[in-house]
């Protein structure tokens, strides 16, 4: 809770502004603080200390007419004790007053009066500070003559020992709970009502649930929701382990050291990340880079090399000890890079670059690697194994068509962990790997529900291989592997759909009559060849393995469902010679594709008609964990949670400060 000394009179008269925009995001009085009240750390993790004073020029928060109170002071101390300066606390000299100013709308009618709020602002920014000592903090911002901005932080308690050497964090993106109950459904199959087999995350022994909402708005997007998984703390829609200040810059924002980094710094352990994705996506750049703005492709590649500029003082970074997936255009010399080709660069820095899977497949495991398939991101499940005719518009990382030797997330997820750990046990380090289904949530975005459940079985049967290569290896004691979502979308199986009846009838409503719902639903006909009835007894192989689908286009289809879309036509079909584009733009918006499921029956959209897609939703995603430090995992958690679990099994809260050399 944010504190104000004229809180009597703000219940009492309170502004008429809405929310659609915000002046700044987890700052509700005219004085800032970031990090923002009831946050939470790790002991010894490093973060940045910002305030701000503003004034708006005019509006409903109007003051002084637009001339922020240059006798600001910010104090802090241990809880019921004195406070002391900030400055002479952290043992730093006091930083320099930045002055600027930025507008925005008070509401969506200031906007279309076109009517900006002008704000001045003074502030400060302390960096590259750590808490060593369990317990509160209290800050206090004093401005305006008297008035404060007062936030309560807790340092959260040592462990009382270490559980895991390693650690595993798969992260299946958009993967809601009903994902998987639809996966399941049409990788495995019933008898009587009974699972003759199950996913592997149904064995896992430590089984929760994690709410995804951010600092500033309740519907999440990745890059924050993966920065509260990976740095324990919630951040603005688009940041990346970092505070969204009011500059409206990149770069400077207040910053916070991820458990990744906190492992290499403390320990000189080998981090791993692996996304199908392009790599320099939002939930891979959560692990390690620091931006307001997660579409800094350039600098996020940048800062996987050598970490956050010196200019905004932060500890060393050696580079990841290696980086696999799609998104070769950022890589590729442009003015973003100075026309440097980034794959010669990485090379430079010692690194094994590859560009296919048999490339992958021949890496040296004690040397680090870059490994990039794609020009955007990695071809799915579905188009790799199924349809892979596909394949030869799958575009490669120097932008040629025919991108057919790819590698799957199993392909990447277990090179990865051999790479690991033959560094980790050369060094006598343990290893954390980052890996990432990112296709889920693409596939969801657009619809594309076969595609989607395709990532999400590939994801379990990534699962799967994980924890029997690790017995392999001799690592699984002592590996923590964590299962996640970022968020989820809202999605779900309603019935089934005779997509044979479908096709033949001529109305959108006489369409709606081949969807089956309670009895009329049946049996997942996935599990049976295309001519044998979902009642057979018999269970029948996949041609992918076991945990897919026997066929992927039966007569019988889920017929499923999202609560948020754009105008398109649904038809229940798997696409077999294209990627869903449900929507198009025309000169009022996204309208129904034309060319999209045209045996399918009209939905109208319920999003606004500038979205032509799918969005994430409130939903909290299921939780999964096995090895040491699994039991961490269970009942309902924040997102932030997990990483503070991670760092509890890891031991990673240090009482002073600890930076061990790390051996590239």
């Amino acid at each position: 809770m944010v504190y104000s000394a004229l809180l009597l009179g703000a219940l009492v008269a309170v502004p008429a502004f809405g929310q659609t925009f915000r002046r700044t995001a987890a700052c509700p009085d005219l004085g800032c603080v970031f990090p923002p009240d009831q946050t939470d750390f790790i002991a010894g993790q490093t973060f940045d200390l910002r305030i701000e004073v503003q004034a708006p020029v005019n509006g409903s928060e109007a003051y002084n007419n637009g001339t922020p109170d240059a006798n600001f002071s910010l104090k802090i101390g241990g809880q019921g004790g004195d406070l002391v300066d900030a400055a002479q606390f952290f043992g730093l000299s006091d930083p320099e007053v930045e002055k600027y100013n930025f507008t925005y709308y008070e509401d969506l009618f200031a906007e279309d009066a076109k009517a900006p709020t002008p704000v001045n602002v003074l502030a400060k920014s302390y960096r590259n500070l750590q808490l060593h000592n369990p317990g509160t903090y209290e800050v206090e911002l004093s401005y305006n003559n008297g008035q404060t901005t007062k936030a309560t932080w807790t340092v959260v308690p040592l462990a009382d020992c270490k559980k895991a050497k390693n650690v595993i964090f798969f992260v299946g993106d958009g993967m809601a709970g009903s994902m998987l109950s639809a996966a399941r459904l049409l990788g495995h199959k019933t008898i009587n009502g009974k699972y003759q087999s199950k996913l592997a995350l149904d064995e896992a022994p430590g089984y929760g649930s994690q709410m995804t909402h951010s600092l500033d708005s309740f519907i999440t997007d990745s890059a924050n929701s993966a920065s509260a998984l990976f740095s324990g703390k919630k951040m603005t829609v688009n940041g990346l382990n970092a505070y969204t200040d009011s500059t409206g810059k990149a770069y400077g924002d207040p910053k916070v050291e991820t458990i990744f980094e906190m492992f290499r710094r403390i320990e000189g352990g080998q981090v791993g990340i692996v996304s199908k994705a392009y790599i320099a996506d939002a939930t891979p750049a959560a692990v390690c880079t620091h931006t307001s703005q997660r579409s800094q492709y350039t600098a996020i590649i940048e800062q996987y090399l050598n970490g956050v500029a010196g200019n905004y003082s932060w500890f060393p970074w050696e580079g990841v000890d290696l980086l696999f997936g799609g998104g070769g255009e950022n890589f590729l010399p442009g003015p973003g890079n100075g026309n440097v080709s980034q794959f010669d660069r990485w090379a430079e820095y010692g690194y094994q670059v590859g560009y296919t899977k048999t490339e992958l497949e021949a890496f040296d495991n004690a040397q680090r690697a870059l490994a990039i398939f794609t020009q955007g991101n990695v071809s799915t499940w579905l188009d790799q194994n199924v349809y892979t005719d596909l394949l030869d518009l799958a575009v490669t990382p120097q932008g040629k068509r025919g991108a057919r030797d790819q590698p799957g997330l199993k392909d990447m997820t277990l090179k990865a962990i051999d790479i690991l750990h033959t560094r980790a046990k050369e060094r006598n380090t343990g290893f954390m790997l980052m890996s990432e289904a990112a296709l889920i949530d693409k596939e969801m975005h657009v619809l594309d529900i076969d595609r989607a459940l395709g990532e999400v079985l590939e994801l379990d049967d990534t699962v799967r291989a994980t924890l029997k290569h690790l017995e392999e290896i001799g690592e699984l004691e002592e590996t923590l592997i964590v299962v996640t979502a970022d968020h989820g979308h809202g999605f779900d199986v309603f019935g089934s759909a005779d997509t044979k009846y479908l096709q033949q009838q001529n109305s959108d409503r006489s369409k709606r009559s081949a969807i089956g719902t309670y009895q009329n639903s049946g049996l997942s006909a996935y599990q049976v060849p295309q001519d044998v009835l979902p009642t057979n007894h018999t269970i029948f192989p996949s041609p992918q393995g076991d945990g897919f689908p026997v066929t992927w286009d039966p007569r019988y289809t889920i017929a499923h469902g999202w609560a948020a879309i754009p105008d398109h036509r649904e038809d229940f079909e798997v696409n077999k010679d294209h990627e869903r584009v449900p929507a198009v733009k025309n000169t009022t918006g996204y309208f129904f594709n034309p060319e999209d499921n045209q045996r399918g029956f009209a939905m109208t959209g319920n999003l606004g008609t500038g979205e032509g897609q799918g969005v994430h939703s409130l939903v909290d995603v299921p939780v999964y964990a096995f090895g040491p430090g699994h039991e961490l995992f269970r009942g309902v958690m924040n997102s932030p949670d997990l990483a503070f679990r991670v760092a509890q099994a890891l031991d990673l809260g240090r009482s002073s400060n600890v930076t061990t050399s790390y051996r590239k």
